[in-house]
């Protein structure tokens, strides 16, 4: 009896544990950036940017950091795709000076659409 009952609170710690490495995971992507683009202003070379985000529900907000450095903040919401997308990806719409304002994320199971200022 007391055997069964150390089986199941094992059994359950292992899925609360499991499952907590799963929710870490799953608000983490990664960026290539074939442009230079603008982001809240500030404009980011080509290169490749980890991507993070914070929040409950479709409202987030987007950490893009190069290393361990934040290198932009930015409001956006987020949709799970039901077919994940074949691949990561960006898109950017011209803006008046000339340059590309980064407009959506697209990540394997995720879209995060930028919240325009």
């Amino acid at each position: 009896m007391k055997m069964s009952r150390v089986s199941i609170l094992l059994f359950g710690a292992a899925l609360v544990f499991s499952s907590a490495t799963f929710a870490g995971e799953i608000n983490k992507g990664s960026l290539r950036l074939d442009d230079k683009v603008v982001v809240d202003g500030k404009p980011l070379a080509p290169g490749t940017y980890r991507v993070e985000w914070d929040g409950t529900g479709p409202a987030v907000q987007v950490k893009l950091l190069q290393g361990k450095q934040a290198v932009a903040t930015i409001p956006a919401h987020v949709t799970e795709q039901g077919t994940p997308n074949s691949q990561d990806g960006y898109a950017t719409t011209a803006e008046p000076n000339g340059s590309r304002a980064l407009t959506t994320i697209y990540l394997k199971r995720f879209t995060l659409q930028i919240d325009q200022n």
